[in-house]
């Protein structure tokens, strides 16, 4: 299956709330936490976003942001019929690819605890650095020539 990123615009917004939203109620309802739809498109409003799509179809998409010390992995959700092929980890690996790019010291990202998807982040090499009541705080660091 063959992947590519389309930079998403506002009028994906409704695909990938919904998406997030189906994704990843069912955590919020266990943790007691408020799904709020204007918070989540305030967040997608400061983002980079980009869509995941196989050929013509939006299959997922990817939301980004950085700061001096990282390249975050803010959401990444594919939709349950396109899970378990290849589209989760080829994304990471754009992303490593381009933290590594813009020489950034570590890709960085946030998991609910009982998330499958951090088997996915292991595999891909990041490592659980910090945790709370919630989430596991996961990154892997760059290796940054020295210039």
């Amino acid at each position: 299956m063959l992947f590519e990123l389309r930079q998403a615009t506002s009028l994906d917004l409704n695909f990938a709330r919904d998406l997030t939203c189906q994704n990843m109620l069912s955590y919020y309802i266990q943790y007691e936490l408020p799904w709020l739809d204007e918070a989540f498109d305030v967040a997608w409003a400061g983002r980079e976003n980009w869509l995941i799509m196989q050929g013509d179809v939006p299959v997922g998409y990817v939301s980004l942001s950085r700061d001096a010390r990282a390249l975050y992995i803010r959401e990444l959700h594919v939709a349950a019929a396109f899970q378990g092929q290849g589209a989760g980890s080829w994304v990471i690996d754009q992303v490593w690819a381009m933290a590594r790019a813009e020489r950034r010291p570590a890709l960085r990202l946030t998991v609910f605890k009982n998330n499958p998807a951090q088997a996915l982040y292991r595999r891909r090499g990041l490592e659980v650095v910090g945790e709370d009541e919630c989430f596991l705080r996961m990154q892997r660091e760059i290796d940054i020539p020295h210039r």
